[in-house]
């Protein structure tokens, strides 16, 4: 059975790679479209116009698509387009800058057998999710990925017209992502779950999918893609690049009736998300679901003067790390840490 949860055993030990991984990820688990709707209650924006949302507990319904991958079923959501029209037909986020990770090994190239879309390589969901917290939480002594790309994996395919689609496999015969709430193989649909951030200044629910960094898969809890991580390029934010920005506290203020919490440390000891801040929406033209994650770190000084409150615009936050307040770990200049994760936009609270 899939453990979702932190475990106090002994796993693989941190490397120095596998905690600087941690340091930059931990957080983000515990973040342009043609159309968009508002939903019955009118507070907020529904940017994947296929999905429902459930406000109440933060979960979203999906449509279900089946595919084949070496001849077992795949079961596949698809949460953002680089075109107009297959965004409409779709039902999803149109990002443009997808385009930019054509015929890269970012993407799996795809073929269309009846309609059914063959994969070249899929998910093992089989392995346990496990991280280990340490004496104060944050960093962790061990973990370890649950679901893991199998060799050639991506959540981005390319179609044979050229179209990229995000589209994260979230189960087959091996089991299913650990973010499944329910699976309706017969009418078509998941219920999945969602996490809390903000951008522009507002909060946004976005759903995680997957991950480029082997500790960062481990502590979101999705899928280990490794090959996601071609997508161009690092620090890439403009229209040349298939990435954006986010941002992810590592000491931002915790508990769990705190307004001001935010970031690595809240989402390990509250159990709560990080609220981490997305630089771009669905319906500006920078947007992208792959997000380039920027680790931000207050200094003694911001800390001291009570200067450590919850930040919700990116913009504002660089602001903040020029005039010296907020710095990469290690008091290193604030900016991208190398790793993606994938975490397409589903909404933005009024």
């Amino acid at each position: 059975m899939k453990n979702n949860s932190f475990e106090s055993i002994p796993n693989q030990p941190l490397t120095r790679n596998v905690l600087a991984s941690a340091l930059l990820l931990a957080g983000l688990s515990l973040i342009s479209s043609s159309a968009s709707a508002m939903d019955a209650a009118g507070d907020r924006r529904l940017f994947v116009t296929s999905a429902v949302e459930n406000t109440v507990d933060d979960t979203v319904k999906l449509p279900l698509y089946r595919g084949v991958s070496k001849g077992q079923t795949v079961w596949y959501v698809i949460l953002d387009a680089s075109t107009g029209d297959a965004a409409k037909k779709y039902g999803v986020n149109r990002a443009d800058k997808l385009n930019n990770a054509k015929n890269t090994a970012a993407v799996q190239k795809v073929r269309l057998v009846n309609g059914v879309i063959e994969f070249p390589a899929t998910v093992n969901f089989e392995p346990d999710n496990v991280v280990v917290a340490g004496p104060t939480g944050f960093p962790p002594e061990s973990l370890q990925p649950g679901a893991m790309g199998l060799p050639g994996y991506s959540p981005l395919i390319q179609l044979p017209n050229g179209n990229i689609l995000n589209a994260p496999h979230i189960a087959n015969a091996s089991g299913q992502a650990s973010k499944v709430v329910t699976l309706d193989t017969v009418n078509r649909s998941v219920v999945y779950r969602e996490t809390k951030g903000f951008a522009n200044g507002k909060e946004v629910r976005y759903v995680s999918t997957d991950a480029s960094g082997f500790a960062a898969a481990a502590l979101e809890d999705v899928t280990f893609s490794e090959e996601l991580n071609n997508a161009p390029f690092v620090g890439g934010d403009s229209t040349d690049s298939a990435r954006a920005s986010l941002a992810a506290f590592i000491n931002g203020q915790t508990g769990a009736g705190n307004p001001e919490r935010q970031g690595i440390s809240s989402a390990i000891l509250d159990g709560l998300d990080p609220l981490n801040i997305l630089r771009w929406t669905p319906n500006q033209g920078r947007y992208s679901p792959l997000w380039d994650v920027n680790l931000a770190m207050w200094s003694d000084s911001a800390i001291v003067n009570g200067l450590n409150l919850v930040q919700k615009d990116f913009g504002g936050l660089s602001g903040l790390a020029q005039e010296g307040f907020i710095s990469a770990p290690g008091g290193a200049k604030f900016g991208p840490a190398g790793f993606i994760v994938n975490c397409p936009i589903i909404s933005e609270l009024n």
